[in-house]
């Protein structure tokens, strides 16, 4: 689900795109991310990128879909060579 590298956070998420609110809901399996975006024209990826640039203060072009670009389930990473930085988002992932 969460793997921490030299280059960021890996995560496995799934996307729920038309959702009424934004927000993040943990799954045995996955991190379940929620957007209002609809899933036309990579709309739902942008808003996924922006929410979770917001959400952990870092940078939208920190925020790489690595696998998934078309698929509800993805692998993004959240690009931070900075320790503390990765801990944190570590943490606030776990607690959602």
């Amino acid at each position: 689900m969460l793997k921490q590298t030299e280059d960021g956070i890996i995560a496995k998420i799934k996307i729920v795109p038309s959702s009424s609110q934004n927000g993040i809901v943990l799954e045995d399996e996955f991190i379940k991310i929620k957007v209002t975006a609809q899933p036309i024209e990579n709309k739902a990826n942008k808003a996924l990128v922006e929410f979770l640039s917001k959400k952990f203060k870092i940078p939208k072009t920190s925020v790489k879909i690595i696998k998934g670009e078309a698929s509800r389930e993805k692998t993004i990473l959240l690009q931070t060579a900075d320790n503390d930085k990765q801990l944190q988002i570590i943490s606030q992932l776990s607690k959602e």
